[in-house]
């Protein structure tokens, strides 16, 4: 999966947290595809036939001409790849995690876990899902599932995963150990469905500025969204930062449903049109919940699929500004072809255009992705410094896409009215291989969690920060663990590390809203909407 900013890999690599209900490999899906499904069509199963079906579909259903002659007796994914980057088979276990996902309901307990010391421990409780209802708690120790032994063993991520998954109705039977408590206790926890909302955080981030941020298009994302807005005008809320970055996408209908939620009657959204598919109008009610306050919406080079659908109209009808890097250019609609075994395919039936006739599709040539590539391993790397901002110009000059005249209507994405340089300062490569180590999680909850509670945290969290005497303790906790310290690249990250380690506590006792509120404190693409929402 591509990462391309900081707080992606912080998330993806310190936490290694898995949500029992199986929604982390819906998400990983998810935002490696940007997929966006219009409807599902259910087609009878037979293996011999299934090449043939697919070339069928193809003929009949791709958004350009292909000579599917030239494809037969080829292998399905080889078949696809002469096609674009987002037409993609799913076997049956891809197919169900991507709709379980994008749905937002889950069958299991409802729990995240970390392994810590060999040790599985939670890190979050749905709340009123199964596991809370059953009594498992923030910081349990989770020693047994069912007859297996999970902690202390060192086992596998295969041999973890799924083990809390299952039909809604059953029970699994838990050995627990509460925090300071002296003897473990079993419990049983009745699986049951797993709701989770679609936005990450929604909250206050001033008196009349509210902040809400979505990572996915999910089926009730319009709604939640409607929903987090109501609460936030209650509190005062006159103007919005809309955090779309690392979104990857999800179901075409939401990312329309969310726009409608920002503009008046009949103002035109996006267009859909292909070789198979007439051009298809999408236009608002006029019933949304925010039509009329300042927007800000923040964007940057994962920002895919549906999540510039709603960018893009945002920009053409002039609604608000955007504010960030370059989005990533996926103009694609793709329809899901269901088969009889629980295989899906994914197929790219049109393309969507902006209100002002815009196709957003970067180019799929391999020359680009190539150098994209590199783009994308130099930054990962900590390579990237001074010369990051001169790199990604040269990159966009190569493409054509810097265009100051949307009429031009540039393909490459959405580029903001705001740019914002992508900030590197102190991520190296020692920074880095100590988020892939995990090893600022593990101070977190090894350290942190038992000098810093819970009530302290929330009643401080805009002011309290990880102090020296903590960041000494840190490098303790680092020789501890026989890790070679590069003392230059340490100090140089200093600042970093002491943001992330106050994200991941803030995470631990707060959640998601908790991250962000302390994520967002140093982040230069929220300071600039603030700035230009004044």
């Amino acid at each position: 999966m591509k990462k391309n900013t900081r707080n992606n890999i912080l998330i993806a690599s310190s936490y290694s947290i898995i949500l029992i209900a199986g929604m982390f490999l819906g998400i990983k899906f998810i935002k490696d595809q940007g997929f966006g499904v219009k409807k599902s069509t259910q087609l009878a199963e037979n293996s011999d036939e299934k090449l043939n079906e697919i070339l069928h579909i193809i003929n009949g259903n791709y958004v350009d001409d292909i000579n599917t002659d030239s494809l037969q007796n080829l292998p399905i994914d080889s078949v696809l790849h002469q096609l674009d980057p987002h037409s993609v088979y799913l076997p049956p276990t891809d197919a169900q995690d991507m709709t379980d996902n994008l749905e937002g309901n889950f069958e299991g307990v409802g729990i995240e876990y970390y392994m810590l010391n060999d040790t599985m421990m939670v890190t979050g409780v749905v709340k009123d899902g199964p596991a809370y209802q059953a009594g498992i708690k923030l910081g349990d120790k989770i020693l047994s599932i069912d007859t297996a032994i999970v902690s202390g063993r060192n086992l596998p991520k295969d041999q973890l995963t799924g083990r809390f998954k299952g039909k809604s109705g059953t029970g699994v039977s838990v050995v627990l150990l509460h925090p300071g408590a002296s003897q473990s206790n079993r419990i049983m926890v009745t699986r049951g469905k797993v709701n989770i909302s679609s936005i990450d955080a929604a909250y206050m981030i001033n008196n009349e500025t509210g902040y809400v941020r979505i990572s996915k298009f999910g089926a009730n994302t319009d709604n939640d969204f409607a929903a987090a807005a109501n609460n936030l005008k209650a509190k005062g809320m006159k103007k919005l930062i809309l955090d779309l970055r690392d979104n990857g996408g999800g179901y075409f209908t939401a990312a329309t449903g969310l726009a409608d939620q920002f503009l008046g009657e009949n103002k035109l959204i996006v267009y859909t049109q292909g070789k198979h598919e007439p051009r298809t109008d999408y236009f608002s009610t006029g019933t949304g919940s925010f039509q009329n306050g300042k927007l800000a919406v923040l964007i940057n080079e994962n920002t895919a699929s549906a999540s510039e659908i709603v960018a893009g109209a945002i920009q053409d009808l002039g609604r608000g500004i955007i504010v960030g890097r370059r989005s990533f250019g996926k103009g694609l609609v793709q329809e899901q072809f269901a088969f009889g075994d629980g295989s899906a395919l994914n197929l790219t039936i049109a393309r969507y255009y902006t209100p002002s006739g815009r196709s957003i599709q970067k180019s799929y040539k391999k020359g680009y992705d190539a150098y994209k590539h590199e783009l994308d391993e130099r930054m990962m790397d900590g390579e990237l410094t001074g010369d990051r901002t001169s790199f990604q110009d040269s990159i966009e000059k190569t493409e054509g896409v810097i265009q100051h005249n949307r009429k031009a209507k540039p393909v490459g994405g959405i580029q903001p009215d705001v740019f914002v340089k992508l900030d590197t300062t102190g991520y190296n490569k020692f920074y880095t291989g100590l988020v892939n180590k995990k090893v600022l999680s593990d101070y977190v909850f090894n350290v942190l969690t038992n000098r810093y509670s819970a009530s302290f945290v929330e009643q401080n969290i805009n002011i309290f920060t990880i102090n020296d005497n903590d960041f000494k303790d840190f490098i303790g906790f680092l020789q501890r663990k026989n890790i070679t310290i590069d003392r230059f690249q340490l100090y140089n990250s200093k600042n970093v590390i002491l943001n992330d380690l106050k994200a991941l506590l803030c995470r631990y006792y707060l959640g998601d809203v908790g991250y962000y509120k302390a994520v967002n404190q140093n982040d230069n693409a929220v300071r600039q909407a603030l700035l230009n929402l004044q």
